[in-house]
């Protein structure tokens, strides 16, 4: 129904010509635009309903769990949490005041950014569900291993003492007396989320229309011909200095998918950039020594590389 909207207005109020480059842009940029904001805000409310019952002393405690039970349960916590790389680092502080071990936080600071509600409702509407249900596997893992790893490296050392401050919000769980409350929490954090990102979604969907009607497929296919096996880590090191939303990145990443480039190489850049970035370590800068930050994005590169790789082994059962 949508796209036969889409294709109304496009080809039809304003009588572009369907086979041109221009055309198809427009049409594909207006139709997935729209298609992404109606499904990020559904699911983004339905979600913050479903967080107001989870009660956040409990959660502490079962973050706070030994034997990489804490760290698969940070990492949960933190795909079902709606923020990047650097919104997620507030709450990683308060969960180290709180006294939960370091190499849990890091579960949840490596899975929040990578994993998320909106990102989910985006690559299924790019990438179908299984490739979006092994991106959802693969960053538990991600996030649960290197939280695992980094936690019996023993590095509290690195921690900057006088870095954390009080947060008397994180002290006790809101309440919701009735769903009306629930609700309205779920409709704020989408209107909320929708407004920070929908300029990120609009670029992102912009990119993406360029590329997949103005750039040849034999440029793509040339590109990483030149890389060769070498194209994931070098996909991942290139998504480190950059910083962006998901929303702008899948768009991207599944037009040079569709455009010849590897699943996995495509997956290990849009997790570079979700993962990883400049302005959060500059955060993470006031809580860490610079030897603590290096060792995080060491091991979190090194874990996406893995699954880029492991994702090119696989791409013929995923598409």
């Amino acid at each position: 129904m949508l796209l036969e909207i889409v294709d109304w207005l496009t080809y039809g109020v304003i009588d572009l010509d369907a086979t041109s480059d221009f055309g198809g842009a427009l049409n594909f940029f207006i139709y997935d635009s729209l298609k992404i904001m109606l499904l990020l805000f559904s699911l983004i409310l339905v979600i913050g309903v479903v967080r107001t019952y989870l009660p956040q002393q409990k959660i502490r405690q079962w973050m706070g769990k030994t034997g990489g039970i804490g760290n698969f349960f940070a990492s949960l916590f933190g795909a079902v949490t709606p923020f990047c790389s650097c919104s997620s680092i507030p709450l990683f502080l308060g969960f180290l005041e709180a006294g939960i071990p370091l190499g849990t936080t890091f579960s949840f600071l490596i899975t929040s950014p990578i994993i998320n509600e909106y990102l989910v409702v985006i690559m299924l509407g790019f990438f179908g569900w299984k490739i979006t249900v092994a991106y959802v596997v693969s960053g538990l893992l991600i996030g649960t291993v290197a939280g695992i790893i980094l936690g019996r490296m023993n590095l509290e050392r690195h921690l900057v003492s006088d870095f954390l401050e009080k947060r008397n919000a994180e002290n006790g769980d809101m309440e919701y007396p009735d769903l009306k409350s629930r609700v309205k929490f779920g409709y704020d954090e989408a209107v909320s989320i929708v407004k920070k990102i929908w300029l990120w979604v609009l670029v992102g969907v912009g990119i993406g229309a360029f590329i997949h009607n103005y750039v040849p497929q034999e440029a793509i296919e040339s590109i990483i011909s030149k890389t060769g096996v070498f194209s994931v880590p070098i996909a991942t090191i290139l998504g480190v200095p950059m910083y962006g939303s998901c929303a702008a990145i899948v768009p991207i990443a599944v037009v040079l998918f569709q455009k010849g480039i590897p699943l996995g190489t495509a997956l290990s850049f849009m997790m570079g950039i979700a993962a990883l970035s400049l302005p959060e370590a500059i955060m993470l800068r006031r809580a860490m020594k610079l030897q603590l930050i290096a060792i995080f994005f060491g091991v979190t590169t090194v874990a996406i590389i893995i699954t880029g790789y492991l994702f090119n082994f696989l791409q013929t059962l995923l598409t």
